[in-house]
């Protein structure tokens, strides 16, 4: 069945549609009952399900984190929700200690079958502790998988493909994504985890982009085909693991790349991206490589500050103009 409706609400209904099917499954995460999330997405899961399945819990990521990765290790299937990236710091040692490792140090004994979904990215005015897209981080670390559902359909399905991996999965919903609209197909196939999806064709040059930078990639798209150039855009859905197969192919297709990401310039998704084209398919390309990112600042609270530090359709816009007069 096919509807529109909100990235939120696709979100809602993923987890809803779980929690229906499977018992052991269950929400965890600050003001996710009562409240109904921070964000809204869990608004009605209470009084559905009760206490025992939608937990309010304190204040310390590191605690409920780990209360997760003991839930999954014996039988349950938990969501942690995570209220924004930046606070998953608190609990990157749960993260990537215990979560992503046990596995390997238990010697293949012990998965850890956790779903944890967090907020990320800037634009809402949410100043630099709220504010920040880290994902690209995340993305380092072997053991776990790291999605970004930048559709209302992969906002839905992922939950599902999540929730069904037998290890750690780390879900990133961009702030700016809740009040989109678009078509969930509720009985469609999902596209697989670690799967890129060409969004538009395109002959002259590629955009790889992610999560609300996929949105801004395919306006800038728009503009670009009235003056003539015709970008294909690739979303990535999958930051661990990258597809190479799909990035290469689109590559050889265009011969021109521009990545974008909200993470910072140095050390960004965007540079591995164009580390893996380098060494896999330097030969096909055209001009050398482009990438727009955000600025190297802690994200400011001024709106125009914030829309200046961060990528935006027309700096997306401008750099693809500039990658087809590079020679």
């Amino acid at each position: 069945m096919k509807k529109e409706i909100t990235y939120r609400e696709a979100v809602r209904m993923g987890i809803d549609t779980a929690m229906e099917k499977d018992k052991r499954v269950f929400l965890a995460g600050e003001d996710v009952g009562k409240y109904g999330g921070t964000y809204a997405v869990s608004m009605g899961l209470l009084e559905k399900y009760g206490p025992e399945r939608i937990v309010d819990t304190p204040l310390s990521e590191s605690g409920f984190t780990g209360m997760g990765i003991g839930a999954a290790m014996n039988g349950m299937r938990p969501i942690v929700e995570i209220m924004t990236v930046n606070f998953s710091l608190l609990a990157l040692d749960q993260i990537m200690n215990n979560a992503a490792h046990l596995l390997h140090m238990s010697g293949g004994q012990f998965n850890v079958p956790l779903v944890i979904r967090m907020a990320t990215g800037a634009g809402k005015q949410l100043a630099a502790q709220h504010s920040h897209s880290l994902e690209g981080w995340y993305a380092h670390i072997p053991g776990i998988k790291v999605l970004t559902p930048a559709t209302v359909q992969d906002a839905f399905d992922m939950i599902h493909l999540a929730l069904a991996d037998p290890d750690p999965v780390l879900v990133f919903e961009n702030a700016l994504l809740y009040n989109t609209k678009g078509e969930l197909d509720t009985s469609a196939e999902p596209m697989a985890i670690g799967k890129a999806k060409v969004m538009r064709e395109g002959k002259d040059l590629t955009v790889f982009a992610y999560g609300i930078n996929l949105l801004k990639a395919l306006d800038a798209a728009n503009a670009l085909e009235k003056e003539g150039i015709d970008a294909e855009v690739v979303d990535l859905r999958s930051l661990r693991p990258l597809d190479d197969e799909t990035i290469m192919a689109s590559v050889a297709k265009t011969h021109r790349v521009l990545t974008v990401d909200e993470g910072w310039r140095s050390g960004s998704i965007s540079a591995e991206i164009m580390a893996r084209i380098n060494e896999q398919a330097f030969f096909e390309l055209d001009a050398p490589m482009r990438r727009v990112c955000s600025e190297e600042v802690p994200i400011p609270y001024p709106r125009h500050l914030e829309e200046a530090a961060i990528p935006s359709v027309e700096k997306v816009a401008a750099a693809a103009r500039a990658l087809m007069e590079d020679a």
